[in-house]
């Protein structure tokens, strides 16, 4: 049986969700771009809605279980990706459609960067800024600032926040109290943000591109105010701020906690995935740089060292910025990023995909079956940094992998039954499952071109990704719904 206060919590993230209209509300007021109808009625319907659902459920004030959390937190992002199409479908411009909508909210939620619009540098600022600001919400996942709030709503949280905060390691916790760790989380992100729109705004941006890009890059979003993405610039600067904080934004931000707290920042090099995460991206990018030397794809050697690398930390990181593209890159190059992506960053990150901890864990648990066929009495344990990892975690990453082969499979199947090609539908369930957003074929520039029975399975796969399958999947079992 549903429990009351599941409503009465998604009541107050839809109240609280809807404050976050006001800022491009303003935008649109100011530059009377035609976008303030849209959302006044906006905020109006989403604070009215979440307002309503609160008052019918605001007593029902008990803990929240287990199955509770996973619940808010799909129901939320679902809904709130709902209310989220509603500035870009009652706006006059873009003239987008439900799915499209639906489509191009969904991508900026779950930090994923597809998108299914064109001729960005004459949209309105306030849907620029709408977008950009829906990734940076996105990013550290709302449903954590609003862990940091739960005294308030006389409810523990520790359940929202072990169903949203990614990565296999999920129950420690940065502070003894889960409201100060999210407070902790956040800050991290806001002061990354704050940086990174510094950084942007001394290279050479203006302050409207600036702080529309740090949202994105902290958040590993991708999205831009301009249709040619970070290329628009044609600033060797910008793209270095870029890859500094996209890399940044990769690492746990639990580990960012732990070196700040320590203020040592040898911490980054004594943690097995962070070193495991920058030389991948560095064994990659010397991979990418190498061949396109040898097919001088661009002019000079520092232009390719500067494009090869920062399009592996932009698709390493599933950041998804582009400056010339990738999909016309000779050979396998292309292939390579695509598949790379899947990789994504750190636990604990903005960064999407199965992230580098699993495929450390998967790599250590493949060496012990091999070991255990030469010494079947051994006794192997799999460890990271020199602590023994518990059984429960490895069958997890294996399940996980599993589950994320099959989803795989069958998304990619269901869009190439809508008619797209082959390449399209893998490399665009791949985009999407892992929260990239560039793909190949037809959906390298933007999604406009799929039909919207491919955009709504694309749609389901940002969720899922975002969601890293588990906590989606777990509500279409028959025991989760077991009173």
């Amino acid at each position: 049986m549903l429990s009351l206060a599941v409503f009465r919590i998604l009541g107050v993230l839809l109240a609280m969700f809807s404050t976050t209209l006001i800022p491009p509300l303003m935008i649109a007021w100011m530059n009377r771009d035609g976008g303030t109808p849209a959302f006044v009625a906006a905020f109006l319907t989403t604070i009215v809605l979440g307002a309503v659902l609160w008052a019918l459920c605001r007593n029902q004030k008990q803990e929240l279980r287990v199955r509770d959390g996973f619940l808010i937190v799909v129901l939320f992002w679902t809904v709130l990706a709902v209310f989220g199409t509603l500035p870009l479908l009652l706006s006059p411009f873009p003239e987008l459609g439900l799915v499209d909508s639906l489509f191009e909210s969904m991508s900026g939620l779950t930090t994923t960067g597809a998108t299914v619009l064109s001729g960005l540098d004459q949209l309105p600022p306030s849907i620029l800024y709408y977008r950009q600001q829906l990734q940076w919400l996105g990013g550290m996942g709302i449903i954590v600032l609003a862990v940091a709030v739960m005294p308030m709503l006389g409810i523990g949280g520790m359940q929202l926040y072990r169903a949203e905060t990614p990565g296999p390691m999920k129950d420690s916790k940065l502070t003894p109290r889960i409201t100060e760790t999210a407070k902790a989380l956040w800050f991290i992100y806001l002061g990354l943000t704050v940086s990174c729109a510094i950084a942007y705004w001394l290279a050479g941006m203006t302050v409207f591109d600036a702080v529309g890009h740090a949202f994105s890059t902290v958040a590993i979003g991708g999205f831009s105010t301009h249709d040619q993405s970070l290329g628009f610039f044609s600033n060797p600067a910008i793209l270095i701020v870029a890859m500094a904080f996209m890399l940044i934004s990769a690492v746990n931000f639990a580990l960012h906690f732990t070196v700040f707290k320590n203020k040592s920042l040898k911490t980054y090099l004594a943690d097995t995935e962070v070193r495991v995460f920058f030389a991948f991206v560095f064994v990659v990018s010397a991979i990418a740089v190498l061949t396109l030397m040898a097919s001088e794809s661009y002019p000079s050697v520092a232009e390719t060292l500067l494009h090869g690398a920062f399009q592996v930390v932009s698709i390493g990181t599933t950041t998804g910025f582009t400056t010339t593209g990738y999909h016309w890159w000779p050979s396998f190059l292309p292939i390579m990023l695509i598949i790379m992506s899947a990789v994504g960053g750190c636990a604990g990150s903005t960064a999407g995909g199965m992230k580098v901890m699993r495929l450390v864990l998967l790599y250590k648990q493949g060496k012990r079956e091999i070991s255990q066929l030469i010494h079947p009495s051994a006794l192997i344990t799999v460890k990271l940094g020199n602590k023994p990892v518990p059984d429960h975690v490895i069958n997890a990453v294996w399940g996980f992998f599993a589950l994320y082969i099959l989803s795989y499979v069958g998304l990619s199947i269901a869009v190439t039954a809508t008619g797209v090609d082959l390449v399209t539908a893998f490399s665009a369930v791949t985009a999407c499952l892992n929260n990239l957003g560039p793909g190949l074929g037809q959906v390298a520039e933007n999604y406009a071109s799929l039909n919207d029975a491919a955009k709504l399975v694309l749609t389901a796969a940002m969720l899922l990704g975002r969601l890293e399958i588990f906590t989606l999947l777990v509500l279409l079992t028959p025991a989760f719904w077991r009173s």
